[in-house]
């Protein structure tokens, strides 16, 4: 971006002054059509799991601003299609390939999703759920390639980031993954010539694959098409944005309660929580500013109003007040609250004493009877609130609390109901 381009829509001004943008293919031109409502743009998700998480928030919210500022219709297209061939970009081995009726699946609960962040409906500005299934599984092979596939230069697609890291670890690239950059780049050419689609969003690691894209459509004659993407973000510390220990940090309720979601942005480091706050919030800039100038203790205020805003974003307002309201009366007051995560085992293995190692694995605290003896070792389980010292420890009725349930934690943050069915 040229140090004297000054936006003139509020879509771009917003991403720009919050920190959405990694790269740009022409600021200028996005900039132009955002500013007549005009910029139609589609974000891409594949369905490898019934829930999306964290790490696709950054795009999806992307779209949200789009719609917002009046910038644009927002297309968010499920890779119906494309993930029966399984995206290379960014793995150092082969996706495992999905079952037709898995994809199907997995891609009724993604669209569950959005209805939180996007208006749909008929309006010029609404968006529109699409599934590059439509196009894709009606292709004829013989006539992709005569019609599309000569337009791919190999030597290119050699060189995407996404081929060459593989190449250079030696690690096998199956010909039907290094066709999906083929497919991705028509996905672009189909989306502008159904519904004048002018713009692809994604992470950064998407870039070679979007700009695949807008060469395609050049060649194939549509309209002059653009690439915006976001940064992959880390946190403060240097980890991966959305990892745990316990593994991705799901939208799907289903899959990571509303509770853990809150308490994963109140256990946000310090130096990220005004980034976060901007990306992830609609906050007003000047209201960031101050909450993320807070230092020692206060700061803790600033993560609770971050895990408030997110939350009720992806879950709404009563689910955000619920979750906070656990967390007070659980670290505040001590107070074992119905509304923690709650996971039921037969109520026969419990009255035949439930081995305390085997109820931290049921209640997803850990991931083996390994690790709780570790955590075990380290002081790091509590039952009730009281450190579990004997591995060989079992639970029975006699240590359910008021409400029915006991009380497993990891660590201080952690915490789940166990209760028999």
């Amino acid at each position: 971006m040229s140090a004297d381009f000054r936006p003139k829509s509020d879509f771009l001004s917003i991403l720009l002054e919050r920190g959405y943008v990694h790269q740009c293919s022409d600021f200028a031109g996005v900039d132009d059509k955002a500013r007549n409502g005009e910029l139609t743009t589609y974000v891409g998700y594949d369905c490898t799991a019934a829930s999306l998480h964290i790490g696709h928030l950054l795009p999806t919210m992307m779209m949200r601003w789009l719609q917002k500022t009046g910038a644009g219709k927002p297309i968010p297209l499920m890779g119906g299609g494309t993930t029966r061939v399984g995206d290379p970009s960014g793995k150092d081995e082969s996706r495992r390939l999905l079952p037709i009726e898995t994809i199907d699946a997995n891609k009724t609960e993604i669209r569950k999703t959005f209805t939180r962040f996007l208006t749909f409906g008929e309006g010029k500005l609404d968006a529109y759920m699409s599934d590059n299934a439509e196009w894709l599984t009606a292709l004829n092979y013989i006539d992709f390639l005569r019609d599309v596939g000569r337009h791919f230069s190999v030597n290119r697609m050699l060189s995407m980031d996404s081929v060459a890291m593989r190449l250079e670890r030696d690690q096998e690239l199956s010909f039907i993954e290094f066709n999906y950059m083929c497919l991705q780049a028509y996905d672009f050419v189909e989306l502008n010539r159904r519904y004048g689609c002018v713009l692809q969003m994604g992470g950064s690691d998407q870039w070679g694959n979007i700009v695949t894209g807008i060469d395609l459509g050049r060649r194939m004659g549509t309209p002059q098409l653009y690439a915006l993407t976001a940064p992959l973000l880390t946190t403060s510390s240097g980890a991966k944005m959305g990892k745990t220990a316990s593994g991705a940090v799901w939208l799907n309720a289903d899959m990571l309660s509303p509770y853990d979601y809150w308490q994963y942005w109140r256990n946000t480091e310090d130096g990220d929580v005004g980034r976060f706050m901007r990306l992830f919030t609609e906050l007003p800039l000047d209201e960031i500013a101050r909450l993320e100038k807070l230092g020692g203790a206060e700061i803790n205020d600033a993560k609770k109003i971050l895990a408030n805003e997110a939350t009720a974003l992806m879950h709404g307002r009563e689910a955000a007040e619920l979750a906070a309201e656990t967390a007070r009366k659980t670290f505040e007051e001590g107070v074992v609250s119905d509304a923690l995560p709650t996971v039921t085992v037969p109520a026969a293995d419990f009255d035949a004493g439930y081995g305390v190692l085997t109820a931290f694995v049921a209640a997803g605290l850990v991931a083996s009877t390994g690790e709780a003896r570790r955590q075990i070792k380290s002081g790091g389980l509590r039952l009730n609130d009281e450190v579990v010292s004997n591995e060989r420890a079992v639970l029975t009725r006699e240590q359910l609390t008021a409400n029915g349930a006991a009380k497993l934690s990891l660590g201080k943050k952690k915490h789940v109901l166990l209760r028999p069915s």
